[in-house]
């Protein structure tokens, strides 16, 4: 039997609905009287979607939300807490390499300041996405645990430290969020080092406001990348729309101008296609030979004449400029090579000091996935999996 309903319909938000569909960038967050989170509407820019004309305010490009003045603060306020070492926990105390630590991650980020600022190379997180069903912090240390849980409906059963579920009934669905990892990745850059760099997890449902957070904290100009990368082969049952096969990481550097050339190993299986050594070349290493000639699409500023060793000139699509083809010719990186009764050019690639026997890393990463990631940690734990199967049987 369902409960009967003891109040009538809240028009106001019903009609805030209504607009959010006809308007939806016209919905904005905001706190009620009581300091109770709701959604709202941004009556100047209705006015400005319901007028043929331009209207009168002031207008500036910025990305704000409720909260982000206090997350501001929650990232400078000091706190009296200090790590304690656990020896009884640990393997090979006295001779490790290796710190992992416990805790709030705010918190913690706060103490290693104390020694690690400015001396961090690489930073690489992978915070909660937002999705609705996980648990961030709610940056509020005024509030004690016993209000927080009753507020909240969860604490961190270890810690009774203030996590709680995000879900997207929360008026602050975005806002907590941003306000939760503005702090954090304020002072993740006071620990980089110059020519540092962090990497960011995220999906779709927060990697516009990481962007732009992330743009803001460490500046536009440091954004390296918005790589994707493709976490799983298979999949999609139960969808009717797209199949979510892809997530991103997030590259900033501390300072893009300090930090040089950014590459991948090169796969082992490539390293056997260097098959050959130059007499002259020999402090570039082993190189394989490539053609010079393009069967690529058409681009008239690839088209120039060759003058081939027997004389004759040869005018056709090469894969680099005319420009690029003189300086491989005069660093000695030209052949040509015989082909039934004529000769064509080809240019050496080199595996050593021809990128570092590195190669760029793409925007498109597939390198690993989710599967092989979990089959990967089951061999680690020595995991076995079991199936069993259940038969129904029926009897008179």
């Amino acid at each position: 039997m369902e409960k009967m309903r003891m109040e009538t319909i809240d028009m106001v938000s019903e009609n805030i609905k209504k607009i959010e569909t006809l308007f939806p960038n016209c919905i904005t967050e905001t706190l009620d009287e009581n300091g109770n989170p709701k959604k709202a509407i941004n009556f100047e820019l209705l006015r400005q979607m319901l007028s043929k004309d331009v209207l009168e305010g002031d207008e500036a490009y910025e990305f704000t939300w409720v909260g982000k003045k206090a997350a501001i603060v929650e990232a400078n306020k000091p706190i009296r807490k200090t790590l304690r070492p656990c020896p009884e926990e640990s393997v090979n105390w006295d001779t490790t390499e290796n710190l992992y630590i416990e805790g709030d991650n705010l918190e913690v980020l706060k103490l290693l300041q104390e020694s690690y600022l400015g001396k961090v190379k690489m930073i690489y997180i992978d915070p909660p996405y937002n999705t609705g069903n996980d648990f961030i912090y709610r940056d509020d240390f005024t509030m004690d645990t016993d209000e927080y849980a009753e507020q909240s409906g969860a604490v961190d059963e270890e810690t009774g430290e203030r996590l709680f579920k995000n879900t997207d009934s929360n008026g602050r669905f975005h806002s907590d969020w941003c306000s939760m990892i503005y702090p954090r990745l304020m002072i993740a850059r006071n620990i980089l080092k110059d020519n540092g760099i962090i990497l960011m997890s995220i999906d779709d449902h927060e990697v516009d406001n990481l962007i732009k957070i992330g743009d803001e904290i460490f500046g536009r100009s440091n954004r390296l990348a918005v790589l994707v990368w493709k976490k799983k082969y298979t999949g999609g049952k139960g969808t009717s729309k797209f199949v979510d096969y892809h997530e991103y990481i997030l590259a900033y550097a501390k300072n893009e101008k300090l930090l040089g050339d950014i590459h991948m190993a090169r796969p082992d299986d490539e390293k056997e296609k260097f098959d050959q050594e130059d007499e002259y070349l020999t402090e570039r290493g082993r190189y394989y030979t490539r053609p010079l000639k393009s069967n690529l699409d058409p681009r008239p500023t690839l088209v120039y004449p060759i003058v081939l060793p027997s004389g004759k000139t040869v005018t056709t699509q090469w894969i680099c400029a005319e420009t690029t083809y003189k300086k491989l010719l005069e660093e000695g990186r030209i052949e040509f090579k015989e082909s039934g009764a004529s000769r064509y050019p080809v240019y050496k690639k080199f595996y050593e000091n021809d990128g570092g026997g590195n190669v760029k890393i793409p925007s498109f990463i597939e390198v690993s996935n989710n599967n092989e990631a979990k089959e990967e940690l089951k061999a680690l734990f020595n995991i076995v999996q079991t199936r069993v199967a259940i038969s129904n049987t029926e009897t008179n």
